[in-house]
């Protein structure tokens, strides 16, 4: 079970998912930017952006939650990870 001193804070979440996009592709990024609209990630990116936030923040991304409006901005990739977080399991299983 995921307790509150287990969570991560939202803006912990954003200056980490910043600054690993900004290493990844050489781009400087808010938390606002659309990073698929934009170019800034290919397949190859997604997919070890999934793996950075399941090993960074202890959440199991799986089933509806791999939708591509959860991973649009760093705002939203944020709220993803809280809601696991919050969730306690991981995911919705969705």
């Amino acid at each position: 079970m995921t307790t509150s001193s287990d969570r991560t804070a939202p803006d912990a979440v954003q200056t980490d998912l910043v600054q690993f996009l900004t290493r990844r592709t050489g781009k400087d990024w808010t938390a606002d930017d659309d990073v698929f609209g934009s170019g800034g990630l290919s397949s190859l990116h997604a997919m070890e952006l999934v793996v950075h936030l399941e090993r960074t923040f202890g959440v199991s991304i799986r089933g509806g939650d791999l939708q591509k409006e959860n991973f649009r901005t760093v705002q939203r990739m944020s709220e993803l990870v809280e809601r696991l977080q919050t969730a306690g399991d991981g995911g919705t299983g969705a």
